[in-house]
């Protein structure tokens, strides 16, 4: 049932985190990389269910929760709209970033590397830098 949605849902059944917090995390992800703009419409409820066969609750109290953080607002009978954005100046810089880390999934395809293992690598470098950072 896709309706040409700006956002498609999914869910990692194996990533081990609630349903609604992978939604939450979607929508935030999708603000950030600007694919989300101040007033569209977040698929609805009855839509979210169709796309990946999880309970409507589930998927109203993702809503619910980016209500509360003040990024989208429901509007009873209508939708639920985002009303702002995560992306800001960060945008511009993303491009260039993009353009070298595809170049370097490349790399890692050519060496061998299947997508859960670019994934597993990325993860856990990240993971590490992360750590380093705060230490």
């Amino acid at each position: 049932m896709n309706r040409g949605f700006v956002i498609e849902f999914h869910l990692d059944t194996r990533s081990g985190v609630a349903p609604y917090l992978q939604l939450i995390r979607q929508v935030r992800q999708a603000m950030r990389l600007g694919l989300l703009q101040q007033g569209d419409q977040l698929p609805t409820v009855k839509d979210v269910v169709s796309m990946v066969a999880i309970n409507p609750n589930t998927v109203l109290k993702a809503y619910r929760e980016l209500e509360y953080e003040g990024l989208v607002s429901a509007r009873p009978g209508v939708g639920t709209f985002v009303t702002r954005t995560l992306g800001g100046a960060s945008l511009a810089a993303q491009q260039p970033l993009r353009a070298e880390l595809r170049r370097w999934l490349a790399k890692a395809r050519r060496a061998g590397l299947d997508d859960e293992s670019i994934e597993a690598l990325f993860l856990s470098t990240f993971s590490a830098a992360t750590e380093e950072d705060i230490a």
